[in-house]
């Protein structure tokens, strides 16, 4: 099958400074914030984002990471990785591609123990195909495709050009 290049590098660096300008507009009176990125893509583009919000405002950008099973949730331990309290704080949960909701609803246990003051969801990619209620407020591409079709997100320190496809 045929890959459909959906963002080139470039794109995906366009998508993740307007994601981070949306981020601060829409928390423009915070002083800090928490990135919390779904290993291993999901916290590459936290750590992207991190650098962005730094150059759009004088927040203090936290980054945690969040490990989880992705084919079996329940059967293995949902991990936060994080040196600093989530206590009151704006968190922002980080993904390459929001499918089902599955791995974003599972990703919120570590955080329910946790008074925050604002949770919201940040994606590279939204394929629209929800089976649990979980919509990101902060999206690079939003597209409709057939349940068959598959997008990947090739990025990280081990990639030399980053791109997103359709397959």
């Amino acid at each position: 099958m045929d890959k459909t290049i959906l963002l080139t590098a470039d794109a995906i660096a366009s998508k993740l400074k307007r994601i981070a300008i949306e981020i601060v507009e829409n928390n423009f009176v915070e002083k800090e914030i928490v990135l919390l990125g779904i290993v291993d893509r999901g916290a590459f583009i936290a750590d992207c984002l991190k650098i962005e919000l730094e150059k759009q405002n004088n927040w203090k950008v936290d980054v945690g990471y969040i490990s989880i099973h992705k084919a079996a949730p329940l059967l293995h331990p949902v991990e936060l990785k994080l040196e600093t309290s989530l206590e009151n704080k704006v968190v922002i949960l980080v993904d390459d591609v929001a499918n089902s909701g599955k791995t974003m609803f599972y990703a919120l246990k570590p955080l329910m123990d946790t008074y925050l003051k604002k949770l919201q969801i940040a994606v590279l990619v939204d394929r629209q195909h929800k089976e649990f209620a979980i919509t990101p407020d902060y999206v690079g591409i939003s597209i409709s495709t057939t349940l068959q079709e598959m997008i990947f997100v090739q990025i990280g320190n081990e990639v030399k050009e980053p791109v997103a496809y359709l397959n």
